[in-house]
């Protein structure tokens, strides 16, 4: 039987770690909200509000605010909200006490040096089983959580007793979780979504319409579920939370970090002026790298994922790059 309350250390205090500390401490759990950086520390404790990623959100005095990792030694759980391409480093720079914990994963996306998914981070960098591990994943913007705003999101694990305990463990009357075996799948819609989002924004900053929207969408989703299932995932998956539901909130959604990329660069701006005035990391700008690598180790055809990577690195205009997809050759609509 799982107990009533856990002592959880939630790592990294950027807005959705923030904001996953608030549903664990609203649910009665004792929580640390562990950050490196000892200034976001000193403001997050004294304003006991995060301005730099979750303004306007009060954090109450009962959420512990630390970078001691000798705070984190008690915890039973860790929630990892830690940006996926500081995941590594992270680990092998601070001595996080991980030996015999679980952990629930946050964070979305494809480490870029090694192409390795969440999961198998934890498991080379930090010697964490796969029965030891889950994955939360589904259309959750944290400024949206953080407001208890309804929301449902799936955990999936190889270990379904504990996807069930992570389920009575986050579970309230506004943040709902199902649960799945299918890590794979769950992790590859997290983090490809976000390509596709960067392409909703191109659309939004380009000025285009619903019917173009609804198409990239729906491509955008048979573009992951083909990778996807190349690299061993449940295609049903992508039919749910973590695969359309994501999908959709984030192609669509005023809070996505990657929608908003795009749609400034389809106003004109480039990436390295998007990048040099914003502190949030938009995940979908090193996914692309991964999944065009991805995709060439796997053989499958990814055209959207590789238009965005043109226009991202290669300088391609993106009224040139949507012509290119519009004038392909034709297809059968589905490859199973």
């Amino acid at each position: 039987m799982i107990k009533d309350k856990f002592k959880i250390g939630v790592l990294g205090a950027g807005g959705w770690g923030t904001s996953l500390s608030l549903v664990l401490n609203n649910n009665g759990h004792d929580v640390t909200l562990w950050t490196h950086d000892k200034s976001l520390k000193t403001s997050i404790t004294e304003k006991r509000e995060n301005v730099d990623f979750l303004p306007g959100i009060k954090i109450d005095e009962s959420i512990n605010i630390s970078n001691s990792t000798k705070e984190l030694e008690s915890c039973d759980w860790f929630v990892n909200a830690i940006p996926t391409q500081y995941i590594s480093e992270t680990l092998k720079n601070y001595d996080i006490p991980l030996r015999g914990k679980k952990v629930v994963n946050g964070s979305k996306g494809i480490e870029i040096n090694t192409l390795n998914r969440i999961s198998t981070i934890f498991q080379e960098n930090g010697n964490i089983d796969s029965d030891d591990f889950a994955v939360l994943s589904g259309p959750s913007h944290a400024e949206e959580v953080s407001l208890k705003i309804p929301t449902t999101v799936v955990v999936a694990s190889d270990n379904m007793v504990f996807a069930h305990d992570i389920q009575l463990a986050f579970s309230n009357d506004y943040f709902r979780v199902y649960s799945s075996e299918d890590v794979v799948g769950c992790e590859l819609g997290g983090s490809l979504k976000n390509v596709i989002a960067i392409a909703s924004g191109i659309i939004d900053g380009l000025g285009f319409g619903d019917n173009t929207k609804a198409a990239l969408i729906t491509r955008g989703l048979a573009e992951i579920s083909r990778l996807g299932v190349a690299m061993g995932a449940n295609p049903l998956t992508f039919s749910g939370l973590s695969g359309l539901g994501d999908l959709f909130v984030t192609c669509n959604s005023r809070h996505s970090r990657n929608r908003k990329v795009g749609e400034l660069i389809g106003k004109g701006l480039s990436l390295e002026e998007i990048i040099s005035t914003t502190k949030m990391v938009a995940e979908g700008v090193y996914t692309t790298k991964a999944a065009i690598k991805l995709g060439k180790r796997h053989n499958v055809e990814i055209p959207i994922t590789e238009q965005v990577y043109g226009i991202l690195f290669d300088n391609v205009k993106p009224i040139v790059a949507i012509k290119d997809l519009m004038t392909r050759q034709s297809k059968r609509e589905w490859w199973w």
